[in-house]
């Protein structure tokens, strides 16, 4: 985390400079400087991904019960970052559009998770 915290510490304050001359390079380096992050914060979804593989074979869960599950949080954290971008921008506009549609998206993935709890609680009550 402090390499994360540093380089986006320094991308921050080379992107303040920037703004006032060059907003395109400004915006392309708070791009460089995300995937940057993001990649580094990727190499412990490796981690996750098996402690909610050995989480659901404990418990009993099948794949496509958690599937909807990890696909609302890729939603979630994919909607954030670019209603943030849009925001940095000056796009708020455009940041509400993708914040409505993200949301609209992650119940929409989340539909087969509601179907099977339905199902789930119907056997209980039969």
């Amino acid at each position: 985390m402090v390499k994360v915290a540093a380089v986006a510490i320094a991308a921050a304050v080379l992107g303040t400079v920037l703004r006032k001359t060059t907003p395109e390079l400004a915006l392309l380096l708070a791009l460089c400087a995300g995937l940057w992050i993001m990649g580094v914060a990727a190499g412990g979804l490796g981690a996750v991904a098996a402690l909610m593989e050995e989480l659901a074979g404990l418990s009993g869960l099948s794949e496509e019960l958690l599937e909807p599950v990890v696909k609302t949080v890729a939603l979630s954290i994919l909607t954030r970052l670019t209603a943030e971008i849009c925001r940095s921008v000056g796009e708020q506009g455009i940041a509400a559009f993708v914040e409505t549609a993200g949301t609209v998206l992650a119940l929409a993935v989340a539909l087969p998770l509601v179907r099977a709890v339905t199902v789930l609680m119907a056997e209980m009550l039969t």
